[in-house]
């Protein structure tokens, strides 16, 4: 009952973050479009709670599913301590560097974390699932850049008219949207993984629908927790924000996502959409660019995976000790 309690608890926090974290991002940059008045924003504030309940249904749980395979083999009870260890330290490793001025990306250190707990636990790695998922997660942000740039100096392309600014605003809605859609079937099903783990049910797809809007809920809270903070690091902190650079970062970000999707492979919004919106600025100068908070959050990515797969292995190597939790684990 303990552990249940334990691990249900970690769960509630774990989403909590997801919110400030990742739903406060979603959200920043699409409360400070310049057009839509109330409703809008109202409709840009429920589009990510309801993609992440309706959204899984329709398109399934396969990434949620890449977090509990192909980051370790975590069966029985050493697989579940060593994935409750993982997020732990993940969420550590983000509170840290938060604390210091350095927002990153919670994907990346659920991804060291997990994997390093479980080498250190004794069980087994899929080394070339680990890599794939590595690789797709460091190509995302790099994707989101490119079309941030192309997408950012092509709509300058465009003839002006009387009517840019409602055409704008529509792009806007639409690459919004396709964002909601997009890290509900990629980057937000960490919240699913971690939520299986805790309640015990067979996998992913078997979330009841209770669960699902908790998750939705308590996404939401933790996104209007830090949505001042977050959104002031996306926008003053990074670029001199405009029209065209939000709808330009929105709509390579949903491409980026939705692409690393098709692979099975969890990739950070956060990291897309930073990316997306630096590219967007550069299209139009240099000097659009912010680029010491640039440095600081790349220097904050770089040091989020392997510090948290160091701690995800010592974590491990604690699990392994446990007594109750010593017996070998048969290789799949």
């Amino acid at each position: 009952m303990g552990w249940t309690i334990a691990f249900v608890s970690v769960a509630v926090l774990f989403v909590l973050v997801c919110g400030a974290n990742d739903g406060a991002a979603l959200l920043a940059l699409a409360l400070r479009f310049p057009r839509g008045g109330t409703v809008s924003g109202l409709l840009s504030m429920l589009l990510p709670p309801l993609a992440l309940v309706t959204v899984p249904l329709l398109l399934g749980y396969g990434v949620a599913e890449a977090f509990t395979t192909r980051l370790a083999v975590l069966t029985g009870p050493r697989g579940q301590a060593a994935f409750l260890a993982g997020v732990v330290v993940a969420l550590i490793v983000v509170g840290v560097l938060s604390a210091r001025g350095l927002p990153t990306s919670l994907t990346l250190a659920v991804i060291g974390g997990i994997s390093g707990a479980g080498l250190g636990a004794g069980l087994a790695v899929p080394w070339w699932a680990l890599g794939s998922v590595l690789a797709t997660g460091l190509a995302a942000p790099a994707v989101g850049l490119a079309l941030g740039y192309l997408l950012g100096a092509g709509s300058r392309r465009v003839p002006g008219t009387g009517r840019m600014p409602a055409l704008v605003y529509g792009t806007h809605l639409l690459a919004y949207t396709a964002q909601c859609v997009a890290y509900a079937v990629n980057d937000g099903q960490k919240m699913f993984a971690v939520v299986s783990m805790a309640t015990g049910v067979a996998g992913p797809p078997g979330i009841p629908g209770g669960w699902l809007a908790a998750v939705a809920a308590l996404f939401a809270l933790g996104a209007l927790t830090s949505l001042t903070g977050v959104g002031e690091r996306l926008g003053r902190g990074l670029v001199l924000a405009r029209p065209l650079h939000i709808a330009s970062a929105e709509t390579a970000a949903a491409a980026a996502v939705l692409g690393s999707s098709v692979l099975g492979s969890p990739v950070s919004m956060t990291q897309s959409l930073s990316a997306g919106v630096v590219g967007a600025a550069a299209s139009e100068g240099a000097r659009r660019v912010r680029w010491q908070g640039v440095l600081n959050l790349g220097a904050a990515w770089l040091v989020t995976l392997p510090s948290a797969a160091l701690l995800g292995f010592a974590a491990g190597l604690a699990v392994r000790a446990l007594p109750a939790l010593s017996a070998p684990v048969a290789a799949p």
